[in-house]
């Protein structure tokens, strides 16, 4: 990590001072009237969407949750946590992103474990997200769902990516816009966030496993998302390692979703993209979002749009 950086972090804080004097944490700097979960309002100044802290040493953080997102980014050392009861040792490095509801516990770091902790409202993802793309895909739902629900849904996800240079200097980047109160930080910070997940989800390889973690769904998702003109469920389990059939089951379990239905829904999304944007006739379309048949193609269009593909380009101004 850059020098400059890690300078500014080092030092011990007043709160961290008052712990190695031997006072216990005191819960009125995180939490409101529930004791149990921490309050942006508390960490985070009036009007900002994103904040930047340093992550709290020599003290044991009892189990938690939070009314925002949370990002852990490992700068030095190593941090070890329990999230919804799964052990999660964090390395110099690595990220982990935990959703609004996720339960969290947090074992004592010492001196030379450095760790930032972003804190971030959901509609800081507004723009974001919309640098993923505006196609209703699965993978972008997924992403909604899991990092801005407020829902009963707790999820966290945890990257392996301390040897992506561009992760680490787009980590960089954002620290250190939030630490120097850079003009026009909000607009850099949303743009580099968008950066930061077209990156991710270019390394979802280096998506952690634990358990019954989102990972291998996202592994799923993104799949899908490279490969919707031709890829099958039999290629993507032997890619992953695991029996089809399990995996077939898996995905219906934790999407709700067939993997036919995921993938129908990417190429439909794509379909609709190629009808607005471009002037290809609707046979051409079809067979570059992956059906051949295009009487086939016409019928599930039909089914999903209750229009055919040619009223749908002229209802939302496509190119004739």
């Amino acid at each position: 990590m850059n020098e400059k950086i890690l300078k500014r972090l080092i030092p011990i804080t007043g709160e961290e001072r008052a712990i190695l004097n031997g006072e216990k944490i005191d819960k009125n700097l995180y939490m409101n009237g529930n004791a149990s979960v921490i309050s942006s309002k508390k960490l985070m100044e009036e009007g900002k969407l994103i904040t930047v802290r340093p992550h709290t040493r020599f003290v044991h953080f009892p189990k938690h949750s939070h009314d925002f997102i949370e990002v852990i980014y490992m700068c030095k050392g190593e941090t070890t946590h329990i999230v919804n009861g799964k052990k999660i040792v964090l390395r110099e490095g690595e990220l982990l992103f935990l959703g609004q509801n996720a339960s969290q516990e947090i074992l004592p770091a010492s001196e030379d474990d450095i760790a930032v902790n972003f804190i971030i409202l959901p509609d800081f993802f507004d723009l974001p997200l919309a640098i993923l793309g505006n196609e209703d895909t699965p993978l972008r739902q997924f992403i909604i769902e899991h990092l801005k629900s407020n829902g009963e849904k707790s999820s966290f996800l945890h990257f392996e990516v301390s040897d992506v240079l561009p992760v680490q200097n787009l980590v960089e980047n954002l620290i250190w816009t939030l630490i120097n109160k850079t003009p026009n930080v909000r607009k850099i910070n949303r743009r580099t966030m968008g950066l930061l997940f077209l990156h991710l989800l270019n390394h979802t390889d280096r998506l952690i496993e634990h358990g019954h973690s989102d990972g291998d769904i996202i592994k799923v998702l993104a799949y899908v998302e490279e490969n919707y003109q031709n890829g099958s469920l039999a290629e993507l389990a032997e890619n992953l390692h695991y029996d089809f059939y399990w995996l077939s089951k898996e995905i219906k379990s934790r999407t709700g979703k067939t993997y036919t239905e995921i993938l129908q829904q990417k190429r439909l999304s794509q379909a609709c993209f190629l009808l607005e944007t471009t002037d290809l006739n609707v046979s051409d379309i079809s067979n570059r979002v992956g059906y051949s048949n295009i009487s086939y193609f016409h019928r599930i269009f039909n089914r999903n749009f209750n229009v055919s593909p040619k009223k749908y380009r002229e209802i939302h101004g496509g190119r004739k």
